[in-house]
């Protein structure tokens, strides 16, 4: 564990408040993070505030203008009440163990309870380095910043758990990687920032101690009801299971790689975290990769399953000996969870699948229905989403099936598969009004396409125009509408435009 630095010199002025911090993990001992402030930045100033977000957490932003809310959300000014500090964490990374990693270029300011109840995180990523930088230089590039934010906040409008993205703001500095790149804050929001690395952290120290600390904590802020259970640390090993098949599942069903999914990216709130070099597939492809740095496909689309029960294994094997003393007694019901994963995320993963058919209860052949869809698709190189999406109005012969079926390549290859659907359709009770209804709410129109957010990228990094980025935020905070006049943003990307591989943003 790194030595507690002196906290720098922030910038000027007094601590402005903004909320009612309540900094419940800042309270744990201190061989759980490093204090320290966010190292001052040059000339922030502010891309884009969330206000929406800001209202939902309580803070009191409206009376700041945009000079103090730069301040803020740059680390330049460290709010009343924010304790800020940097977590303590390990990881397996493209499966080999890192035994420390921790924050090295993000701050958690602290922790606010919402105007729901709800305990949420506030973190400044790119806020400079700390102990856990590993000679890097802690600070985050413009475009990183707004991919994360445009990817994480469409990633709400679809309504995945996820975390946010409260405000970006560029720094006036430049970073250096391959070449020289404006830096840039991001201030995210999450339900909180505990890993499945942070247990990996303990369980390499043999600090049986700091992980029976941090499962008591992560349940009682994530899993309160499991607190009672005979094996509470096993209860916790199967609500965090629950979740991550539901959110694999749930991000698949729109045609995201994640692109990276070390541990120390796993939340074991079962969020999204994390996106760096994650992208959205145009045409079906299982073997989707699009990471820069996953050269042998370790989290390609159709892998991504696997790879979320081999994270959980690494939990587990963190919580054996909080499950028993004995090892023998707490291997067996681990191993029965970890075994069982494939079957939990196959049944969130066919209830997503059936819902983006229109189907509202389940039938025998339902998981053979869909995929063989996505075979047809994947045969004939059809756009993910907009196939989806046109299938929303294909329920009866007409106009909708022939715009279907133009989405393939051989457009009379699928009518035998269509006559199979649509006989599934009337076995129900509900209408096609119903099931079209259903589909709408299951097939978005609208996706961060990855030529678009490269687009919205490029125009600020290389001119200042924040114009392209707050167009396509607009029509992708709206995803599941048809929004006419934004019919290009539905558009695959011309062969030109394509997008081949994306990059990490550190």
């Amino acid at each position: 564990m790194p030595d507690d630095p002196k906290s720098p010199q922030i910038g000027a002025g007094e601590a402005t408040p903004i909320a009612a911090f309540d900094n419940s993990y800042a309270r744990l001992p201190e061989r759980f993070h490093v204090r320290l402030n966010p190292t001052p930045v040059t000339a922030p100033r502010l891309v884009k505030l969330n206000a929406a977000l800001a209202e939902s957490l309580g803070l009191d932003l409206d009376r700041l203008p945009d000079e103090e809310l730069a301040q803020i959300f740059s680390g330049n000014r460290v709010p009343a009440g924010a304790e800020p500090l940097a977590m303590a964490y390990s990881g397996h990374q493209f499966g080999g163990f890192s035994p420390q990693l921790g924050d090295g270029r993000a701050i958690l300011l602290g922790e606010v309870v919402d105007r729901s109840g709800a305990r949420r995180d506030i973190q400044l990523k790119g806020s400079g380095p700390t102990p856990f930088s590993r000679r890097g230089d802690g600070r985050a590039a413009l475009g990183p910043v707004l991919r994360e934010y445009i990817v994480s906040e469409a990633f709400a409008a679809l309504g995945l758990p996820t975390t946010r993205a409260l405000a970006a703001v560029t720094t006036g500095e430049d970073v250096y990687r391959e070449t020289t790149l404006p830096g840039a804050v991001l201030t995210r929001v999450a339900s909180s920032h505990i890993r499945v690395g942070t247990f990996q952290f303990f369980a390499a120290r043999r600090d049986v101690e700091a992980l029976k600390i941090l499962a008591d904590y992560a349940m009682a802020r994530h899993y309160p009801d499991y607190r009672d259970a005979e094996r509470p640390a096993l209860a916790f090993l199967q609500a965090v299971a629950e979740r991550q098949a539901a959110l694999v599942a749930g991000w698949m069903g729109v045609g995201f790689i994640h692109g990276v999914m070390n541990t120390d990216n796993v939340s074991i709130a079962g969020e999204t975290i994390d996106f760096g070099p994650c992208a959205f597939m145009d045409s079906y492809n299982p073997a989707a990769v699009f990471s820069s740095i996953d050269e042998m496909g370790r989290y390609a689309f159709a892998n991504q399953p696997r790879i979320a029960q081999w994270n959980l294994a690494r939990l587990a094997e963190t919580l054996l000996p909080l499950i028993d003393a004995d090892q023998n007694k707490a291997l067996e019901p681990a191993q029965a969870i970890i075994q069982a994963f494939p079957g939990l995320f196959e049944s969130r993963y066919v209830e997503t699948l059936r819902r983006k058919l229109g189907l509202f209860t389940p039938g025998d052949d339902d998981a053979v229905l869909a995929s063989d869809l996505l075979d047809l698709m994947h045969a004939q190189g059809a756009d993910f989403t907009n196939a989806f999406r046109a299938l929303c109005d294909a329920a009866s012969p007409g106009l909708g099936e022939i715009a279907f079926a133009t989405k393939f390549g051989d457009p009379a290859s699928v009518q035998p598969w269509l006559a199979r659907w649509r006989a599934r359709l009337a076995d129900q009770s509900q209408t096609t009004d119903d099931s079209a209804a259903l589909m709408r709410s299951a097939n978005p129109a609208f996706i961060p396409r990855n030529h678009r957010v490269e687009q919205a990228i490029a125009a600020a990094v290389t001119r200042q125009d924040f114009s392209v980025f707050e167009d396509l935020h607009a029509v992708l905070s709206r995803p599941y509408e048809d929004q006419p006049g934004s019919e290009a943003y539905a558009a695959p990307p011309l062969p030109a435009e394509r997008v081949l591989q994306t990059f990490c943003g550190t």
